[in-house]
């Protein structure tokens, strides 16, 4: 056996502009590439899973390009690393840094068992455009509202580009190996499966190829674009970026590249992508905010739990259209439009007033790209109960926000095939993917709204302003 080097990889299943793959090539040692299904990647939401199979599979492609690949293995990652590094001679062990409770937990009970174990072991940054202790207020604490963060970041220099390896410097002789498919990833989404595969595409090529096309054409209309229901204004890479198969660091460069370019629409681009960090300096110095409400003021707030009625808002079947197409949108390609991930989060939180928290876990099965931060975070924000959240009281009328951004029913008659006389594939795809136990049929009449909307504003408001009478009471 000779000393080599075993590189942990998790979000981050990419060659190009790595951090940590880069360091441990500067080490000189072989590298071993390694991916363990432990315990908590195993808890993760059912679409999740599926894509980050497809995401595995084309990364070991492209390591196999390069005269390497990717180690598999399942069971507790401390124990799983330290079986590695018996096995191979490795004294090593490096991998990119998470910022989410889970994650630190389980990270930090890695490094203290390898380190007690005469192994070296560190995280590298990567993941994110910048650190959240790097970040401060005038004060010394943490951003809590965007804006300020924002201008905070935007004159920051967030590194150069890393260039894409041409070996790893392979050992001479491989550790024993699961196959992808042995883990299965994609088991629990059964013939959703099927549906998914029509809609995504996965890997780093596809990412960068993404990112090609979006800054060649949408993103000069960005700001206006990016809200319409009814057009390809996005930049589509949200499951890329979940999975760390395109880096973060090139996209926001290339948006940088094109605002000096005088590409208006990049620097709104650009805002988006540090949107995404605030979500990550914000569950790094709160983690509370996956579980709890962000604002413990809100503790008290009349949540509502599982009802009917949070079951037709997760079948898409709630008599409002605008509504009903985006989670069917979600439950067929595995994302939504981020204006319809709007509508639905005020809608169930303030229209059905139930708690936000089942809404963050249905997306968190239902969503190819999934990410904690961002979901926790958006979900929140929805609520009136996070960070950020102002005006908290505000409840968006999705049958206005339809027309508005979706004012020919280009988006609605694209997801919901009820009462038409010739639907759409993709709506008549909702009927394949949806479990059988639900029965449901797009011959089936359209529901009629399960709540009035102008009754269900008034009834939102009413809730909220008795909460803040009741806040201002016990704080008097």
């Amino acid at each position: 056996m000779t000393d080599t080097l075993l590189f942990w990889f998790r979000r981050d299943l990419r060659l190009d502009d790595h951090p940590g793959l880069t360091k441990a090539l500067q080490s000189g040692k072989p590298v071993i590439p390694v991916f363990i299904l432990d315990p908590e990647t195993s808890e993760l939401g059912a679409a999740h899973l599926w894509r980050l199979e497809a995401s595995l599979t084309a990364f070991d492609s492209d390591l196999k390009a390069l005269g390497s690949r990717l180690v598999v293995r399942k069971g507790d990652a401390l124990d799983a690393l330290k079986a590695l590094a018996s096995e191979t001679g490795a004294t090593e062990m490096l991998w990119s840094r998470a910022y989410d409770p889970t994650s630190i937990e389980r990270d930090k009970r890695v490094k203290s068992g390898l380190n007690d174990a005469g192994l070296a072991a560190a995280s590298v940054a990567g993941h994110i455009l910048f650190e959240p202790w790097t970040v401060k207020t005038g004060q010394g604490g943490f951003y809590k509202v965007y804006t300020p963060f924002w201008k905070a970041v935007r004159g920051l220099d967030v590194g150069q580009m890393l260039p894409v390896p041409t070996s790893l410097n392979p050992p001479q002789i491989w550790p024993e190996s699961l196959s992808i498919a042995d883990l299965g990833l994609a088991h629990s989404m059964q013939r959703g499966g099927s549906i998914l595969e029509r809609f995504v595409q996965s890997g780093e090529r596809a990412a960068l190829n993404k990112l090609t096309e979006f800054l060649d054409g949408p993103v000069a209309e960005y700001n206006a674009d990016r809200d319409r229901l009814d057009r390809k204004g996005t930049s589509g890479l949200s499951a890329h970026l979940a999975l760390g198969e395109v880096s973060a660091r090139r996209c926001y460069l290339a948006a940088r590249n094109a605002l000096d370019a005088g590409v208006a629409g990049a620097e709104v681009f650009a805002k988006e992508l540090v949107w995404r960090d605030f979500a990550y300096h914000l569950i790094w110095n709160t983690p509370h905010i996956t579980t709890t409400n962000w604002r413990d003021s809100w503790d008290a707030f009349p949540w509502r739990g599982k009802s009917e009625a949070f079951l037709a808002w997760c079948q898409g079947r709630t008599g409002e259209p605008v509504i009903d197409a985006a989670m069917r949108e979600m439950y067929v390609t595995g994302t939504m439009h981020n204006r319809a991930r709007m509508l639905v989060a005020s809608y169930l939180t303030k229209h059905l007033l139930t708690d936000w928290r089942l809404g963050m876990k249905w997306f968190a099965d239902c969503l190819v790209d999934w990410d904690p931060a961002s979901n926790a975070m958006g979900w929140q924000w929805a609520a009136g109960s996070g960070p950020d959240a102002a005006p908290y009281f505000r409840v968006f009328n999705p049958a206005t926000q339809a027309e508005k951004f979706d004012p020919q029913r280009i988006y609605r008659d694209r997801w919901i095939a009820e009462g038409k006389g010739n639907p759409s594939v993709e709506a008549l795809a909702y009927f394949e993917a949806i479990p059988k136990a639900w029965n449901l049929s797009p011959s089936d009449p359209y529901p009629t709204p399960i709540v009035d909307l102008k009754k269900g504003r008034e009834a939102a408001l009413a809730a909220y302003k008795t909460h803040s009478l009741q806040i201002k009471g016990q704080v008097a």
